[in-house]
C-alpha cells in the first residue's frame, strides 16, 4: 500500500482506510520515499525536537541581541510578565517562547526552520509548551512534529511557505501546522486537526510580508507570537467541536491565489507595508550607513 498523498483529502483517505493518525501516515511516506527506516526517521524528528526545546530555553535565559539592534530581549519581557497577562500566563509562555526563537534565529543562533527560519518560533513554542500542561512524552512531540510536517507539505506543494507569497505563507503554514499538531496531540480525529489547520490559515489569509531593511527581524519576530496564539485558538476550537466551513485543501487554494493577487511590494521585497513606514525607511538609512562604515 502506498502512502504518499498530495492533498488534505487524499491524507485523510489514508488515515481513515488504516485508522492510523496523520503522525503514522507521515511516518509511513517518509519511510517510503526514502531511503530510510522509520527508526532512523524517528531519531532524526527526535533531534529536531531537541534542537526547538534549546532554542526556547536559550531564548528565554540569554538576552539575544542582534546586530542591527532592531530585536532582542522581548521575550524575557514576555515570560516576566505572563502571571499578570491579560490573555493569561499559559497563552503568554506560549508566546514568549514563540518569541525566544525567532529571536535566537535573529540573533543567528541555532533554530530548527519549521517551516522556514523566519517563522521557527511557532510550531517549537506550542507543543513544547503545551507539553507539559498536557503531560505530552517527547515521543509524543515527536508525532506531533510528524502530522506538522504532513500539512506543509500538503500547503508547500499546492500554495507556499515562502514569504515571496506573504507572510500568510510562513506564519500561516507554521500556524497551521502547530495548530492541527496540538490538535491530534489533543486527541481528535485526523479529519479534525485538518478542520483546525484550516482556520489558523484563514484567520491570517493576506497577511504581507514586509520586513523592515530586509531583515527577519521586524515585524517577523513578533508575528511568530501572534502565529503561535492563533496555532493555539484554531486548536482549541477543533477540540471544541467546530469545524472550518471551507475545507482544508480549498483555503489552501485561496491561499496560494491571494499570494498570487498581492502586489510585489507586499512580497517580502521590503518595498510595501510597514517597511515603507517613514520610520522603517530612516532604520534602513542607518543600517545602510553603518553597513558603509
Amino acid at each position: 500500500m502506498s502512502y504518499a498523498f498530495s492533498t488534505g483529502r487524499e491524507l485523510i483517505a489514508l488515515c481513515e482506510k488504516g485508522n492510523l493518525t496523520i503522525a503514522e501516515v507521515m511516518i509511513r511516506r517518509e519511510a517510503e520515499t526514502s531511503e530510510k527506516t522509520r527508526d532512523e526517521l524517528v531519531n532524526e524528528m527526535f533531534e529536531n525536537l531537541l534542537t526547538m526545546q534549546k532554542s526556547i530555553r536559550f531564548g528565554l535565559e540569554e538576552n539575544q541581541q542582534t546586530v542591527t539592534g532592531l530585536a532582542g530581549g522581548n521575550a524575557e519581557k514576555l515570560m516576566a510578565y505572563a502571571e499578570k497577562a491579560n490573555m493569561g500566563r499559559d497563552m503568554a509562555q506560549i508566546c514568549a517562547a514563540a518569541l525566544a526563537v525567532a529571536e535566537v534565529n535573529a540573533s543567528m543562533g541555532r533554530i530548527v526552520a519549521a517551516p522556514t527560519a523566519g517563522a521557527s518560533g511557532v510550531l517549537p513554542a506550542v507543543l513544547v509548551m503545551c507539553s507539559e500542561k498536557h503531560g505530552f512524552t517527547d515521543r509524543d512531540l515527536v508525532n506531533g512534529l510528524f502530522t506538522a510536517g504532513a500539512v506543509g507539505v500538503i500547503i508547500a506543494r499546492n500554495a507556499s511557505i515562502s514569504g515571496a507569497e506573504g507572510c500568510q505563507a510562513e506564519i500561516g503554514s507554521a500556524s497551521a501546522m502547530a495548530a492541527a499538531a496540538l490538535a491530534e496531540l489533543c486527541g481528535v480525529s485526523p479529519a479534525a486537526s485538518l478542520s483546525a489547520a484550516a482556520m489558523a490559515v484563514k484567520n491570517i489569509l493576506g497577511l504581507v510580508c514586509d520586513p523592515v531593511a530586509g531583515l527577519v527581524e521586524c515585524p517577523c519576530i513578533k508575528r511568530n507570537a501572534m502565529g503561535a496564539a492563533n496555532a493555539v485558538l484554531a486548536a482549541d476550537m477543533a477540540l471544541a467541536g467546530i469545524s472550518s466551513i471551507i475545507p482544508f485543501d480549498e483555503v489552501v487554494g485561496a491561499m496560494r491565489s491571494v499570494g498570487r493577487l498581492m502586489n510585489v511590494d507586499l512580497r517580502e521585497t521590503a518595498r510595501g507595508g510597514l517597511a515603507a513606514t517613514a520610520t522603517a525607511l530612516e532604520i534602513t538609512k542607518n543600517i545602510s550607513m553603518e553597513n558603509e562604515d
